[in-house]
């Protein structure tokens, strides 16, 4: 892509913002989701919590394989089957779970390690921006269970003072087929 291509997609994205802001948000943003996902991989779910917002989406649509003229029915829709379709009081008891020791999925708990990486901004609209985020997601449980999912992610992080709080989380595994044993990670 051509540098004039790069600067109007930027533009499009942060539309008024001059180099050095656009450099900022992304820098602030990068920064931001790489501290959530330390704070998923040291199992601090009530802090990592903290960062969402009241009116948060957490989903994860179910994927299937399907030919070229039937693209638009690759993944679930919202409403339909999803492997997650939480809004804050559901990803609250899904944080609760993670924390109890009564959880025979995460007791022991995994080991996991989130790496986020290609990070786009889509949209800058008041204090909601959207972003695009490769991520891979590498669990390991007990001796021998070993999960590694990747995809990519369209958030939208909401400003919240100097920092920033999850609002939407619409997650996109490039994989059909789940082998894990649960489904007990954070995204």
């Amino acid at each position: 892509m051509s540098a004039e291509a790069l600067a109007s997609l930027s533009r499009k994205a942060s539309p008024g913002m001059t180099l050095s802001d656009r450099a900022m948000l992304q820098y602030q943003i990068e920064q931001f989701l790489y501290e959530e996902a330390a704070l998923l991989d040291a199992q601090n779910y009530r802090e990592w919590f903290s960062l969402v917002t009241e009116d948060i989406h957490y989903w994860m649509p179910i994927r299937r394989t399907v030919t070229r003229s039937d693209r638009d029915r690759e993944f679930t829709k919202p409403g339909d089957m999803a492997f997650f379709d939480d809004d804050h009081r559901l990803l609250e008891m899904r944080v609760k779970k993670l924390e109890a020791s009564s959880a025979w999925s995460e007791d022991p708990p995994s080991r996991s390690r989130h790496f986020v990486s290609n990070v786009r901004i889509l949209d800058v609209a008041d204090d909601d921006i959207t972003v695009d985020v490769c991520f891979h997601l590498y669990r390991t449980r007990l001796n021998s269970e070993v999960d590694s999912w990747i995809g990519h992610r369209t958030d939208v992080l909401r400003r919240f003072g100097t920092t920033f709080r999850l609002a939407k989380r619409h997650i996109f595994l490039d994989q059909t087929l789940i082998l894990a044993k649960n489904m007990s990670t954070l995204f």
